[in-house]
Formats: structure tokens, C-alpha cells, sequence
């Protein structure tokens, strides 16, 4: 029988994960099932270029290899596991086998206790459909449009509502926007630009209430303020796409276990990557954490997809530096490492370091590109790992330290290459129909006819 790999999850995790199956030799079946109706997109555009309208829908489409050869099925989500039988059930009772698993279901978007989540004006951001509703609510409406949440989502979503003209009003909890993931100074240039820039900002305060009415949505905060709405948007926060593995015997509080190979703790020819992923990140203490940024999706789905095919014997621990950045009103934040950890900050070279246990875990720099490129090794010399430690592989076990990571680097370009594996088998050979690197295509808008959606076939 020809192996499968099933992939769960069409996003970028996903596909670069079967990007990576193919350049490592894999010839057998590759099934993506995906839950949303669209090829995979680019996220960070959905509250820019799609809700702006800068960009058609079609625009953020994420370019990938049209050679994968794989089997799409869109609209397709899984609705539960059984690790046992390596069985995923799908829609209309449908069972799919697999020899291997890769989960990268991502994120969904929170929702608050007593929000109106059900009424048309309401919206959450996650999907490209998400995004258009969004947009066409703003077009459509007349009047105020609220967001609610001071997060970096919340924030670039009012920035794009200025973009267009319209009023709107940024809601935060938190006294300050972005403060506790950009440090004080940083975050108070960021609040100070939307306040500039018109936003009507109410931080440091809860939602009472909220009031439902024809003309628009009422919101009633902690302080006293009342904000009428004729467009709603929460942007507050993400929770793991973990509900299909409820009764499968996994672990999945706050996202799926995995060990410090991103295989899942439990289970055996299953590995996790990108948001869902819950793992242990040996350069920064070991504790176990979630990842939510674009890069940690292409990287970790290209370590798992490796990992799966090599097996857990022989494979390598995932400890990467993660990078994210965003951009609002003109001006660039960019980031590396893990702020989060902080329990100082000091000055880098005039980026702002986090730091815990006197080590750096942390840089953020406004509109400083070129020193964050710099320093970021910085993180990697300090917080380094050791080489003859085994990887943490049970909850029960004190996490131990895996060997450095590489510095960072731009995603990087497809080389096929043949890797020993012991998990599942990949041929002596490359296939004659998977094309050098130098000629591989990269499927764009347009060639949509390149990657099939509810059909494909197995490799020869």
C-alpha cells in the first residue's frame, strides 16, 4: 500500500510542511485537509491590504510549489482522531488511514463573555472570509467602528480603519497598547501614533455591558464611556484549534504536547507545528509555550515535516529564536526572541532587551531593521543549549537542553536532498517528475489549475 501522510490544516504550516515532504524525497500520497474553502493565504495581509481593500482576496494568495503532487481537500475539516487506529474521521462519516500526521490546524479567534458574537455587525478576525465580511461591514456602515482589543491585531485594524477615512475606536483592557510585548516605551510611541492619527482610544478599561439596537451596537465600559457602533470587531486573542481532538487520549491544554521534536506526546507517527503546537523550546528554559507568529509556522512545519520522516530516534530538537514584526502608520516594529519572558529591560545598541536570569531573551526595536538584524545573534550566543542532552519526550520529565540552533535566516529556499530516515520510508531516489529547485514552479494566482482541490494522486 503507498504511505500517506495527512496533513490537517491548509495553511502556511501545512504547506510548508508538504513543501518539505517533497524535498526530502517523499514519494508517497500527501492528503491536506483543510477546513476553510481557499488555497492557503497570506494572514498578516487580512488586517492591512484585504480589509482596506488594497488587495483583492485573490491577492493574498500564498505562493507554494505546484510540484507537491498533493491531494487538497478543502472545506474539509477533521472531526476526530483515533491515534490508535491512525484513523482521522472526516465529514459524512468518512474515515482516512494514515501511516504519518501532521497537525497544523492553527488558531481560532477568541470571542468575550456577553458580546453579541451572533449579530451580523459582529466580527472576529481569523479567515480571509473574516477579513472580507469585516470590509464590507465597514463599507457598508455608516458610522463608528469599534475594536476591541489593544493587541497587535486589534491595533493594525485600526490603523487600516483610519487608512479609510472612517471613525473608529481602539478598546483595550490594558492601560497602555502593546506593552507588555514591546516594552513601555515602544508600546507608548505605538498608543501616541493611533491617538495622533484620530483613534479614539479607551485603555485600562472592561466592557459592562452591551446594548443591542437597530441602528447600531452600544458598548458600555467600566470608566462610564458609552461607544454606539455600527461595526464591531474583537480582536482579542486566539485559543488552539483543538476541539476534533477532544476524546483522542492527547494532550491538549492551551494546544497540542509535543515534545522538543514537535513529535505529539502520546502518540506515535504524529508531529504538530506553527500556533497549535505546544512544546518545549529548550534555548528559552524549556517551559512549555505556544508560538502565535507568521515565521514559527514556516519553520515549524518544515522541522516537523523532517522530524515525522526521520523518525523520533533520530530527531532534532526544534529550538528556534522566533521574529515578528508589524507595521502601523508607516512605522516598522520588529522583534526577536521571547519578550514575553522578561522580567527587566535594558538598552541594546537602542533596541529594547528583555531580560530574565540575566541572560537576553528578548529585542524589539521601532523602525531599526538593520540593528535588529544585528543583535539578534546576540540571542543565540547567550542562550545556547547543550550537545549531549537527550530532547525532553514525556510531561512528567524535566525538559532537557538540545543542541544550538542555526541564526536566523530568511525562509528558506526549497533543496531537495535525501535525509535516513526510520519512521517512514523515502525512496533511494528523487522521482524524474519532481523538477530540479532551479526549475520548480511556485504556484501563483495565476495558475490555479496547477493544485488540485478534492483530487490528486499518488506519486508514481
Amino acid at each position: 500500500m503507498t504511505e500517506r501522510i495527512v496533513i490537517v490544516g491548509g495553511g502556511l504550516g501545512g504547506v510548508r510542511a508538504a513543501e518539505r515532504l517533497r524535498e526530502m524525497g517523499f514519494d508517497g500520497q500527501v492528503t491536506i485537509l483543510s477546513a476553510e474553502r481557499h488555497l492557503p493565504y497570506h494572514r498578516p495581509a487580512l488586517s492591512k491590504q484585504v480589509i482596506t481593500g488594497e488587495w483583492h482576496p485573490d491577492d493574498a494568495r500564498l505562493s507554494f510549489d505546484a510540484d507537491l503532487d498533493a491531494e487538497w481537500r478543502l472545506g474539509t475539516p477533521a472531526l476526530s482522531l483515533e491515534p490508535d487506529r491512525q484513523t482521522v474521521w472526516l465529514p459524512g462519516g468518512e474515515q482516512m488511514k494514515y501511516d504519518g500526521m501532521i497537525i497544523a490546524t492553527g488558531v481560532d479567534a477568541r470571542t468575550m463573555n456577553g458580546a453579541p458574537r451572533h449579530d451580523p455587525r459582529v466580527h472576529v478576525l481569523r479567515t480571509l472570509d473574516d477579513a472580507v465580511a469585516i470590509k464590507n461591514s465597514i463599507r457598508d456602515s455608516q458610522g463608528l467602528v469599534a475594536v476591541i482589543g489593544g493587541g497587535f491585531i486589534g491595533c493594525e485594524i485600526a490603523c487600516s480603519v483610519r487608512h479609510l477615512g472612517r471613525d473608529v475606536a481602539l478598546i483595550a483592557r490594558s492601560p497602555q497598547l502593546l506593552g507588555g510585548v514591546v516594552g513601555d516605551d515602544i508600546g507608548k510611541t505605538i498608543t501616541d501614533a493611533h491617538r495622533h492619527h484620530g483613534v479614539r482610544l479607551a485603555t485600562g478599561v472592561g466592557i459592562r455591558h452591551w446594548v443591542r439596537q437597530p441602528g447600531g451596537i452600544g458598548i458600555h465600559l467600566s470608566d462610564g464611556q458609552v461607544f454606539f457602533a455600527s461595526c464591531v470587531v474583537l480582536a482579542v486573542g486566539a485559543s488552539p484549534a483543538v476541539e476534533w481532538l477532544r476524546g483522542s487520549g492527547l494532550i491538549i491544554e492551551d494546544g497540542i504536547l509535543c515534545d522538543a521534536t514537535n513529535h505529539v506526546v502520546g502518540a506515535e507517527n504524529i508531529v504538530a507545528c506553527g500556533d497549535v503546537a505546544r512544546w518545549p523550546n529548550m534555548r528559552f528554559n524549556g517551559a512549555l509555550r505556544r508560538v502565535e507568529h507568521w515565521l514559527n509556522a514556516v519553520e515549524g512545519g518544515r522541522a516537523a515535516a523532517e522530524n515525522l520522516l526521520i523518525g523520533k530516534s533520530a530527531a532534532k530538537p526544534y529550538t528556534p529564536v522566533p521574529r515578528f514584526w508589524t507595521e502601523m502608520y508607516g512605522m516598522r516594529v520588529q522583534g526577536a526572541g521571547l519578550p514575553v519572558l522578561g522580567k527587566d529591560t535594558t538598552d541594546v545598541n537602542g533596541l529594547t532587551g528583555f531580560i530574565a536570569d540575566g541572560k537576553l531573551v528578548g529585542l524589539v526595536g521601532l523602525e531599526a531593521p538593520g540593528r535588529i538584524i544585528v543583535n539578534t545573534p546576540e540571542l543565540f550566543r547567550q542562550n545556547t543549549v547543550e550537545l549531549d542532552r537527550p530532547a525532553w519526550t514525556k510531561p512528567e520529565q524535566a525538559p532537557a537542553e538540545p543542541a544550538p540552533a542555526p541564526a536566523p535566516a530568511p525562509e528558506p529556499a526549497p533543496v531537495r536532498e535525501q535525509v535516513p530516515t526510520t519512521a517512514l520510508s523515502v525512496p533511494p531516489s528523487v522521482s524524474s517528475s519532481m523538477s530540479p529547485p532551479s526549475q520548480r514552479r511556485r504556484h501563483t494566482r495565476s495558475r490555479p489549475e496547477t493544485v488540485r482541490s478534492g483530487g490528486g494522486r499518488a506519486r508514481p
